[in-house]
């Protein structure tokens, strides 16, 4: 059995404390950051807190094993004189949004091979895809993944805003979205480009531009630029 405290209350938290509690390996306890005056002594206490929030929280816990869980942040940003971690999860998390845990990547990475171990074990009691990953990857693997989501997602919402100002349904783009996004798990991101700036189609690109706003053209351009150099 696995004894794990998890400290914090937003998403992360949230999804961690439902996952851990259905696994019979493991013994979950979960408080938020305001309450550390009640923390109790645990095999792993995770640190699912904002990034801003790592350093000073981390510098008043004594528990022996202490790991965060961002992306973004390095193993020595925690600051407890204990031993350190990180269980960080790849994956995008909404409380209202259920997440199969089978399917997220979790990162990790621990100060020497028996944390490493126990990390994994914890994993394991939730999740199946294991990957160790030092804080510098981790640093790599955290702007790809915001290029991939946070961006991708920005550009669903310039499509949304396009398709609403000429009063289509957004809802005809999302099979092309879905085709999108299994083609690159069967074929290269590069060999699975496709559309006007690949193909150096520059009556179609001018046209495209006359239909969008100044700050939708500005991006339209940056992005096909970037399309057009990556070819040559």
């Amino acid at each position: 059995m696995i004894s794990v405290l998890i400290i914090g209350n937003g998403n992360v938290a949230h999804h961690l404390e439902k996952a851990f509690l259905k696994a019979e390996a493991i013994d979950v306890i979960k408080i938020s950051s305001r309450k550390l005056a009640e923390i109790t002594e645990a095999d792993i206490t995770i640190l699912a807190v904002s990034d801003d929030a790592i350093a000073e929280v981390s510098s008043k816990i004594k528990n022996s094993f202490v790991v965060h869980t961002s992306g973004s942040f390095s193993m020595e940003d925690l600051k407890n004189n204990t031993k350190k971690g990180v269980f960080y999860m790849l994956q995008t998390f909404s409380k209202a949004k259920e997440v199969d845990f089978s399917k997220v990547p979790f990162c990790l990475e621990a100060e020497n091979k028996e944390d490493a171990f126990l990390l994994e074990k914890l994993a394991k009691a939730i999740g199946k895809k294991i990957y160790a990953i030092n804080s510098e990857q981790r640093k790599a693997l955290h702007v790809a993944a915001v290029f991939v989501n946070n961006f991708t997602n920005h550009l669903y919402k310039i499509g949304n805003d396009i398709c609403k100002e000429n009063k289509v349904p957004f809802e005809i783009l999302e099979p092309l979205i879905d085709e999108t996004a299994l083609k690159i798990k069967t074929l290269s991101p590069e060999k699975a480009q496709t559309g006007p700036a690949i193909r150096n189609d520059n009556k179609t690109i001018k046209n495209h531009l006359d239909l969008l706003n100044h700050k939708q053209q500005e991006i339209y351009n940056m992005l096909t630029k970037s399309i057009k150099d990556s070819v040559q």
